[in-house]
């Protein structure tokens, strides 16, 4: 997540533990959605990391990312989401300094990992369509992996060095406040390598999907023109078409309006001398949900997860030579 320049003088009148303010039931109401939200997140990633892992049909370059997409979604679900909507409902940290070391490293470490994630998988399904056969020889599972492992390396190493070994995060804080204080211009770095560049790069990979898929039904309906099946082979290709466009344009749209609206407010905050923190609040709600919408967009639509997800439920993966069964 990216780092807000903050004043510790003003953190600490601002986030000093507050009495409830809302009546008992709304509070009892807050802490069961809470709940739900983050078994929801951990569930449904937990069930794309088992299709991916337990089914050898699914083990792909591209389901690969997707499980590592899961794994920094379960992240979030675990370690960030439960601990951050608490505190937003307490306005207070209750879970003592050395939580709050933990909190924050995996929070930047889940966040950084899932958006250079999807670049990843914007990248695979770019080569896959543009270069098939460069794709086809040269992108192996084994390749993914360790495009995969430097991506969680390279995450770990810059959100320590941002964190601790330049001194920007420290336990030594008011009490009830658990927050990352940098400059401006470390955190104008940090947006620009975890929001803006993988971002763009999404936007324009994606759309070259687009246009090539679309080239690519338009040529298949020319060599479809003496074949007497044309027009319902032409419906279902305008059909698979249109179902491709809809799917890339809710990938796109649904990644920024999770993750624009914080990176907005890291933005403006720092500049601005509106009270402006309850939007970032429910900026940073946003932010987090797109860990508990992912499971759905990336794997719950594919028809090969909604086959395993039928094994899973009826126990037949507890049957021998599970792993082998057909999901495609």
């Amino acid at each position: 997540m990216n780092l807000t320049a903050v004043n510790q003088s003003d953190v600490c009148q601002e986030y000093w533990c507050p009495g409830r303010s809302v009546s008992l039931s709304v509070y009892v109401i807050l802490y069961v959605a809470t709940a739900a939200v983050s078994l929801l997140t951990m569930c449904g990633n937990l069930l794309v990391i088992f299709s991916v892992s337990h089914f050898k049909q699914l083990h792909t370059p591209a389901n690969i990312l997707i499980l590592s997409l899961a794994v920094s979604d379960l992240l979030v679900g675990v370690a960030v989401m439960p601990f951050h909507l608490t505190l937003l409902i307490e306005s207070c940290w209750i879970s003592g300094p050395a939580m709050c070391s933990v909190f924050n490293f995996v929070n930047f470490q889940a966040t950084s990992v899932s958006v250079h994630t999807v670049a990843l998988i914007a990248v695979d399904r770019f080569l896959a369509l543009s270069s098939p056969f460069f794709y086809s020889e040269k992108i192996s599972p084994t390749v993914i992996c360790i495009a995969t492992l430097f991506n969680w390396l390279f995450s770990l190493i810059y959100n320590f060095i941002l964190l601790f070994v330049n001194g920007n995060f420290t336990d030594v804080m008011c009490p009830g406040v658990c927050v990352s204080s940098v400059d401006r211009v470390s955190s104008f770095i940090d947006l620009l390598i975890v929001f803006l560049m993988p971002c763009t790069l999404i936007i324009i990979l994606y759309t070259h999907v687009f246009v090539i898929a679309k080239r690519h039904a338009t040529a298949i309906r020319a060599l479809q023109v003496h074949n007497r099946t044309e027009s319902s082979k032409n419906r279902v290709s305008d059909k698979s078409e249109r179902k491709a466009a809809i799917l890339l344009g809710i990938l796109v749209i649904v990644f920024l309006l999770c993750l624009l609206p914080y990176y907005i407010c890291s933005l403006v905050i720092p500049y601005s001398n509106a009270d402006l923190f309850y939007v970032r609040d429910v900026a940073v709600i946003f932010f987090l949900l797109n860990s508990t919408i992912n499971p759905i967009i990336y794997a719950l639509f594919n028809p090969f997860f909604k086959k395993s997800l039928k094994l899973i439920f009826t126990f037949q993966v507890f049957n021998k030579d599970s792993s082998r069964m057909n999901v495609l």
